[in-house]
């Protein structure tokens, strides 16, 4: 058996599959407006952080940029890239963004924060470390 294979069914394992899931996400702001900026950025970053870890998906790489996240993230067969992203979404809609941002919904309104569609990739072991890159770059 070969190392990554190894490698694989120590860590990635269902009831009855071996799996290396990976999606790279990203949405946008509505209209594009840069506004995940400042504190909203900082408290995206931990927020996604702990959604991602209460729901057992494993951050391989996240941005926020002023008008977009890029999320890179590996789970389970039973997770879809619809599943992922609304339930980060459903988070901020319902809980965090309204609480804890007023002003946001004031100055903006709460439409602004995020447009409806989004974009997903997959990739596997190989195509993993050129999205990291990718994503690490999108700062420069």
């Amino acid at each position: 058996m070969s190392h990554i294979v190894k490698l694989l069914v120590m860590k990635n394992t269902a009831s009855s599959a071996v799996h290396n899931i990976n999606y790279h996400l990203v949405w946008c702001s509505k209209y594009r407006k840069k506004i995940l900026v400042g504190n909203l950025k900082e408290f995206l970053d931990q927020e996604i952080t702990n959604i991602a870890e209460s729901k057992g998906y494993e951050i391989l790489e996240m941005r926020v940029m002023p008008d977009h996240i890029h999320l890179f993230v590996q789970c389970t067969p039973f997770d879809s890239p619809v599943k992922i992203v609304k339930s980060i979404q459903r988070y901020f809609y319902q809980l965090c963004i309204q609480k804890v941002f007023q002003s946001l919904d004031e100055s903006c309104g709460m439409a602004s924060f995020s447009s409806p569609s989004y974009y997903v990739g997959t990739a596997g072991h190989v195509s993993a470390q050129i999205i990291e890159k990718y994503i690490c770059e999108q700062e420069k």
